[in-house]
């Protein structure tokens, strides 16, 4: 399956404790269906300290499913992603809601 979501897209979280949050798609996980939104899904790690950092307890992002997000369009509302071929045969992506190539 076409990925329909990559990095650095802009994604609005749809469900879950970050409901309606924004931001910035930094990794995706195609293998397990999941990505990592920027600010989203924030969890906190106990680690020990090691020579690359001092331990104790870390905040960062924890990986969503990529049912549970949506790309935002021009007009930063959420939009469905379709395929479609553009004037010279290459395969796009687009915003279902406006038609606009993302």
């Amino acid at each position: 399956m076409a990925a329909k979501i990559k990095k650095g897209d802009r994604v609005q979280v749809m469900a879950g404790k970050d409901k309606g949050r924004q931001g910035e798609v930094s990794q995706v996980f195609p293998k397990e269906g999941r990505l990592i939104v920027s600010g989203a899904n924030m969890v906190k790690r106990h680690t020990k300290p090691s020579q690359q950092n001092t331990g104790g307890i870390i905040e960062k992002e924890a990986p969503l499913a990529v049912s549970n997000v949506m790309v935002l369009d021009a007009n930063d509302k959420p939009t469905r992603v379709g395929f479609r071929l553009n004037d010279d045969g290459v395969k796009e992506r687009f915003a279902k809601s406006t038609g606009d190539a993302l």
